[in-house]
């Protein structure tokens, strides 16, 4: 159930809107569901002989503003309270009762008429839809004082969620003021006429958004912004500094003809310029030294690189937010700031659910928990790389690094959702739970092939090799091993670990410190999470060229320590790193 708040000075004006068509011919039967008495007049159901709904219209507007009247100058010059009261489409119908207890006990929450107080505000609500009533009250009592309106948005809403759970209806998540700002009616419309997917101020905010991630400088933001295609006006102070900005969308004008600007503390409240500021005050990496994606072989394409070496990253800000500690509330921003950039990135096939997961996620990076020592840099640099690089093709090496970011990401996302639900942000929680949702659908998306490729290669396995890393899988993992041998969810992971020890290292080491990287309980798919993570940690392929699969199925010997012996002769061993060592550490350029 949501209430929406405005307040006016025409009670006459706000009748006539009530009661008449609406603006697209969507009242129907509108009619009183409560008033202050009982006792006011229905211009939409007048029963006397001989009815004149403009008349008895003209009475009702008369008999709210009589206590307007009576105060004169006293009178607050905005006098008319309106609030909307909506219930969720899944809700059940209320009947015109329960909308009659519904308005008596907003306005007693908001101290507009308190139950048993004779002096209360004069109110009407009217239904005209199913779904919602309209409550309106004029702002003078009976003694002609003011009601104490303190509040009254935060009053109406947790009147509201007590509503809910009485009634029986959806329970929606209570707000802390942080939200971005919801376009109005009137854009709403316009949108619909102009024949836009959504208002401009949703558009808007998504481009700066994107803007912003990986920026590292003030003049690069507003760069980005203009080659976007925004228009972008800076304001600045009489010493010439700049004190805001506001944008545009081409051909979004007024009745006038004028560009519609928004500034940015509009779109959302981070957006300011000085918060945008603090933000870019937390740096990035050394734009001197080589980005931290370069390492690992040289037919990997830049794209790849930058997603390997933002995975690691990812974990990390996983890690910081299992922490439990407040400073984590700068990662969820910077965490924000990657998914804008996978979003911009990413494959055709992945970007609808990836711009869907940095949309709703846009909610989950902002709180009133402030962050006051935390250290970003590493992941808005893991933004700024993935940005810097391009588009990723999600083919080959691209699509197999996207998945194995992706399969990371929903971690950190879930343990975003863990991090807001322990400090009662139930909206942020949500938000977060969201966005793992849509990166699961993305990530099944992109793991298709090469995970269609690394089964493949498994079942290809000679059967005594295949049975030896089955065992493996299941002295390791014996609760995730409900299927048989060789079934489609072990063969990928056998394959993993067939290249592993290919690539010098002893799998069962290796697939016990991707294990203890952290939890898996969270997984979908336990065995997927462990591919990644172990390819990741051997510097391998994501999706293996034939010539690396052919002497794992032609010239592989079953003997273990023969097929070492022929392995370090293309490459030199590297020792198996002990389980406690810090998984956040690259492995060695092999």
């Amino acid at each position: 159930m949501v209430p929406k708040i405005r307040r006016g000075s025409r009670t006459h004006g706000l009748l006539v809107y009530l009661y008449g068509p609406g603006k697209r011919d969507e009242h129907t039967d509108p009619h009183l569901v409560g008033s202050w008495d009982g006792f006011a007049p229905d211009p939409g159901r007048d029963t006397s002989p001989d009815p004149d709904p403009k008349a008895t219209l003209a009475r009702l507007a008369a008999a709210l503003d009589l206590r307007v009247k009576q105060a004169g100058t006293k009178a607050p010059a905005e006098h008319v309270w309106h609030c909307s009261v909506r219930t969720d489409p899944g809700d059940r119908t209320l009947t015109d009762a329960e909308w009659n207890t519904v308005a008596r006990r907003l306005v007693h929450a908001v101290s507009l008429a308190p139950e048993g107080d004779p002096d209360g505000c004069r109110w009407i609500a009217v239904r005209h839809a199913e779904d919602h009533i309209h409550i309106l009250a004029t702002m003078v009592r009976g003694d002609l004082r003011r009601p104490r309106m303190n509040y009254d948005f935060k009053k109406a809403q947790a009147e509201c969620r007590r509503i809910e759970e009485e009634m029986g209806l959806r329970h929606l998540k209570p707000g802390d003021g942080t939200g971005a700002k919801t376009p109005t009616s009137a854009e709403r419309f316009k949108a619909e006429r102009t024949g836009r997917t959504e208002p401009p101020r949703e558009t808007l905010r998504e481009a700066v958004r994107q803007a912003l991630a990986g920026a590292a400088t003030e003049e690069e933001f507003f760069t980005r912004l203009r080659e976007a295609g925004l228009r972008v006006r800076i304001r600045n102070a009489p010493s010439g500094d700049a004190t805001g900005y506001n944008v545009a969308l081409p051909g979004d004008r007024n009745r006038d003809g004028q560009p519609i600007w928004f500034p940015g503390s509009k779109l959302a409240p981070d957006l300011s310029l000085p918060k945008i500021r603090q933000r870019l005050a937390d740096g990035i990496a050394d734009p001197t030294t080589p980005p931290s994606g370069t390492s690992g072989r040289p037919d990997w394409s830049p794209p790849a690189r930058e997603r390997r070496s933002a995975t690691a990253v990812a974990e990390h800000a996983a890690s910081v937010l299992d922490s439990d500690d407040d400073e984590a509330a700068a990662h969820l921003v910077g965490f924000g700031e990657l998914l804008d950039a996978v979003a911009q990135t990413s494959p055709a096939a992945t970007r609808t659910e990836l711009g869907a997961a940095a949309r709703a996620f846009e909610r989950a990076t902002r709180s009133h928990v402030r962050a006051e020592r935390a250290d970003t840099r590493a992941i808005r640099s893991a933004a700024r790389g993935i940005i810097q690089a391009g588009s990723a093709l999600g083919r080959g090496e691209d699509g197999g690094t996207t998945a194995m970011l992706l399969s990371t990401l929903v971690l950190v996302a879930l343990a975003a959702a863990r991090w807001h639900s322990a400090r009662g942000h139930a909206q942020q929680a949500a938000a977060s739970q969201q966005t793992a949702q849509h990166l699961r659908a993305a990530y099944r998306q992109a793991a298709a092939t090469p995970m269609q490729a690394l089964r493949d290669q498994g079942r290809a396995l000679p059967a005594a090799e295949r049975r030896t890393y089955e065992a493996t899988i299941r002295a390791a993992l014996p609760e995730a091993m409900p299927q048989a041998e060789g079934s489609p969810r072990t063969e990928a992971l056998a394959a993993t670990l067939a290249q592993v020890e290919q690539a010098g290292h002893d799998p069962k080491a290796l697939l016990q410190q991707a294990i203890d990287l952290r939890e898996l309980d969270t997984a979908d798919n336990v065995n997927d999470v462990l591919v990644w993570r172990l390819i990741r940690l051997a510097q391998l392929p994501t999706q293996p060229s034939e010539a690396t699969r052919r002497p794992l199925t032609a010239t592989r010997q079953p003997n273990p320590a023969t097929n070492r012996t022929t392995t370090t002769r293309t490459a030199p061993p590297t020792p198996a790193r002990p389980t406690g060592a810090d998984p956040h550490n690259r492995p060695p350029r092999r």
